[in-house]
C-alpha cells in the first residue's frame, strides 16, 4: 500500500511542470529524467556489491559517440543514441573481466582510474572531443521528420527513457536474475558451489549498466547541445552515490527517490554555491548516522527488531 502510495507520489510529481508550463521547471524536471537511469544502474552494482565509479565515463562515452555519429556521419538520432549505449557497453566487456575479479577498495580505485582516463582522454583530445573547450553544434533529436525543440518534449523523451531503465532495472531485481545478484553479494562461495559463474553475473550486470548509462549521455547531450569533459567528472560520481544513499540503496525505488532529492539541489543552493559539497557531505553524514537505508525506508512497514 505505502509502495502504491509513492509511485502516485511521483507521478504527480512526474506531472508537475505540465501543469506550471515553467521552462525552468521543465528543465529541472529532465535533469532528474537523465539522472534517473543513471543512478538506479549504478544501484544494481551496488547490489551486487561493486560500487562502481565508472558509470560517469560510459555516461560521457555514450554522449560523446551520439554526438560525433550525428556530427561527423549524420546517423540519425535516434541509431546514434542505441549506438552510444553500445559503445559504453563494448567498453564495459572489454574492462569487466579484468575489474570485477577483484572486490571492495580495489575496484573501486580501479573504476576511478577508468574514469579519470577516459576523461583525461576527452580533454586532451582537442581534434576528435573539443577538448576543455567542449563539442559544440550536437544536433537537435528528430525522428520520422519531427524535430524536438522545445525543453518539454525532451523531458518527455528523457522520461520515456527513464521509465523503460527503471522498469528493466526492477524487472531484474524481482526476477532469478536478480535473486542470483543477491545470492552473490551474500555468499559468493556458496553460490560458486551450486554452480554459479560469478564473473560471468557481474560482467553481465556491469555491461547492462554501462548501457543505460551510456543512453542515458546521448540523451543528454542532445538536450544541451553541448558537452564539455567536466560534465563527466568527479562531481558526478558524488551525485550518483549521494542518490543512492539518500534514496535508498537497498532496493531499485531508492535512487529514483534520491534523483528527485538530489538534482534540485544545486539550484536551491544556488546563493551558497561555495558550500554545496560542505551541504553534501552533511547530508551523506546525517543519513547514514540516522537513516541507513533511506528515504524509501520511511514507507517500510515496520517489523519489529531485525
Amino acid at each position: 500500500m505505502r509502495k502504491a502510495i509513492l509511485f502516485a507520489v511521483i507521478l504527480v510529481l512526474a506531472a508537475l511542470p505540465f501543469l506550471f508550463g515553467s521552462r525552468y521547471i521543465f528543465h529541472i524536471a529532465t535533469m532528474i529524467a537523465v539522472m534517473v537511469p543513471l543512478a538506479c544502474s549504478l544501484n544494481l552494482m551496488l547490489q551486487i556489491g561493486q560500487m562502481s565509479m565508472a558509470h560517469p565515463a560510459f555516461m560521457g562515452l555514450g554522449g560523446y559517440t551520439c554526438a560525433l555519429l550525428m556530427m561527423k556521419l549524420g546517423v540519425p538520432p535516434l541509431g546514434s543514441l542505441m549506438a552510444g549505449g553500445v559503445v559504453a557497453a563494448i567498453f564495459a566487456v572489454i574492462f569487466g573481466p579484468v575489474f570485477l575479479r577483484i572486490k571492495g577498495v580495489y575496484f573501486v580505485l580501479l573504476t576511478y582510474a577508468f574514469g579519470q582516463i577516459v576523461n583525461l582522454v576527452f580533454q586532451e583530445w582537442t581534434s576528435l572531443f573539443g577538448g576543455n573547450s567542449g563539442l559544440y553544434g550536437i544536433p537537435k533529436f528528430s525522428i520520422l521528420g519531427w524535430r524536438l525543440t522545445q525543453v518539454s518534449q525532451y523531458y518527455v523523451l528523457a522520461m520515456s527513457f527513464a521509465s523503460m531503465a527503471f522498469l528493466a532495472l526492477r524487472a531484474v531485481e524481482r526476477s532469478d536474475m536478480g535473486a542470483m545478484y543477491r545470492a552473490l553479494n551474500e555468499d559468493e562461495m556458496l553460490s560458486r558451489s551450486l554452480g554459479a559463474d560469478a564473473l560471468a553475473w557481474r560482467i553481465g550486470a556491469f555491461t547492462f549498466t554501462a548501457f543505460i548509462a551510456g543512453v542515458s549521455g546521448g540523451i543528454y547531450a542532445l538536450y544541451i547541445g553541448f558537452l564539455s569533459p567536466d560534465a563527466f567528472g568527479w562531481r558526478l560520481t558524488v551525485d550518483l552515490l549521494l542518490m543512492n544513499v539518500v534514496g535508498g540503496a537497498n532496493v531499485i525505488l531508492g535512487p529514483l527517490v534520491g534523483a528527485i532529492a538530489i538534482v534540485p539541489l544545486p539550484e536551491l543552493l544556488r546563493d551558497a554555491k561555495q558550500f554545496q559539497l560542505l551541504i553534501y557531505g552533511c547530508c551523506l553524514i546525517v543519513f547514514l548516522l540516522f537513516l541507513k537505508n533511506g528515504l524509501v525506508s520511511l514507507l517500510a512497514p515496520r517489523r519489529g527488531k531485525a
